[in-house]
């Protein structure tokens, strides 16, 4: 489990033009720059994995540029009772858990009631492992580098869950990509992945989608969408001029 001192204990606030210039159109132009800073592991038969949903058109962009396949799996954040946007840890297929420990005490959450909150994530995780997965296994990784990436990273809870579900598939590496990352969570997390890749790690981070100028959130269908060109265009060979993904069949 994370334990985690340093997350903040306030509630939401608003961060409305704090960044006067976002340098990140959407993510499709986010995963287009963070690409350019993965270049060196085109050589190293790289495996992209993208968490859902945000993190998908970013990895697309990603696995294009790199030649490489690419798969998602599913996280889910664990959110405060009745603060659900607080997020208090997160969950991964195949039983990873981590949990913001300093958060559950401050807070005074009964176990009962963060057991309930895993329940509840638990069975929408499942929807979206058999949405997005179908009944195709977690890739076989063994020997690659997997670059795992996300449309950001703030507190790391749903990357840190990813990462040690992504362990248990014994790649050769793992590297942690990210457009925008917080500069302290960029940190505590390299010390689980052997490198963590961001395009900026702004000092004065606040919160994710103010770097970006589009953040529409992304849909089921999207991530479908971009699964489907993914395998109908073999993103591990050459990539095409065509920038537009096709929708599922």
């Amino acid at each position: 489990m994370l334990i985690d001192t340093t997350a903040p204990m306030g509630g939401p606030r608003s961060y409305r033009g704090m960044v006067p210039t976002p340098p990140f159109e959407d993510r499709r132009d986010a995963g287009r720059q963070l690409a350019g800073l993965l270049t060196g592991y085109r050589d190293n038969r790289p495996f992209v994995i993208a968490l859902p949903r945000g993190g998908v058109p970013v990895g697309y962009e990603v696995a294009r540029a790199l030649t490489a396949p690419m798969d998602v799996l599913p996280v889910r954040k664990l959110g405060a009772p009745g603060h659900r946007e607080y997020g208090i840890g997160a969950i991964a297929p195949g039983g990873a858990i981590v949990l913001n420990v300093a958060a559950v005490r401050a807070l005074g959450i009964p176990r009962a009631e963060i057991e309930a909150v895993v329940a509840d994530e638990t069975a929408e995780l499942e929807r979206r492992v058999r949405l997005y997965r179908g009944d195709r296994p977690l890739p076989d990784v063994q020997g690659h580098t997997v670059i795992l990436v996300d449309d950001g990273l703030a507190t790391g809870m749903t990357a840190l869950a990813a990462i040690r579900a992504v362990r248990t598939l014994h790649p050769d590496r793992i590297v942690l990509a990210a457009p925008v990352c917080a500069p302290e969570t960029a940190t505590e997390l390299r010390a689980e992945v052997d490198d963590v890749v961001c395009v900026a790690r702004p000092d004065q981070f606040l919160a994710v989608g103010l770097w970006y100028r589009s953040f529409e959130q992304t849909t089921d269908e999207e991530v479908l969408a971009l699964l489907s060109d993914a395998r109908v265009n073999d993103l591990a060979a050459p990539a095409t001029p065509d920038d537009t993904p096709r929708s599922p069949q």
